[in-house]
């Protein structure tokens, strides 16, 4: 590129050479799934739930435990209250039933998914 330039009134020719600017390109964005990468097989951190349990929808830690083993609980029941953030959240019995078996302890730190209450079938 050739440009002409004056300085303190006196014009001046100059050639520059201008290299291509080079930006970094940010790496896919994938959800799902690995984009061409071998994917590393990984293992499962919390146990199957059962379809007669009723699981943590978020990790956190279980604040109270409503119910006991052996209470008759109606659809839509508080039975558990788990922090995360500063937030509680309260869990439902999605359907009536007895409580079977509680798996959790107060305060013990629990993952999305992990069965929390399983109900007698």
């Amino acid at each position: 590129m050739r440009l002409k330039m004056t300085v303190n009134g006196t014009d001046y020719v100059v050639d520059i050479e201008a290299e291509p600017e080079v930006r970094a390109v940010p790496a896919p964005i994938v959800i799902g799934g690995s984009a061409g990468a071998a994917s590393t097989p990984t293992t499962a951190s919390v146990k199957g739930a059962s379809a007669n349990a009723i699981v943590a929808p978020l990790a956190g830690s279980v604040a109270r435990i409503l119910v006991k083993e052996g209470d008759a609980i109606e659809a839509g029941q508080v039975v558990v209250v788990l922090e995360a953030m500063k937030m509680e959240t309260e869990i439902t019995a999605p359907s009536a039933g007895t409580v079977d078996a509680i798996l959790v302890q107060p305060r013990e730190a629990v993952q999305g998914g992990q069965a929390l209450v399983t109900l007698a079938s």
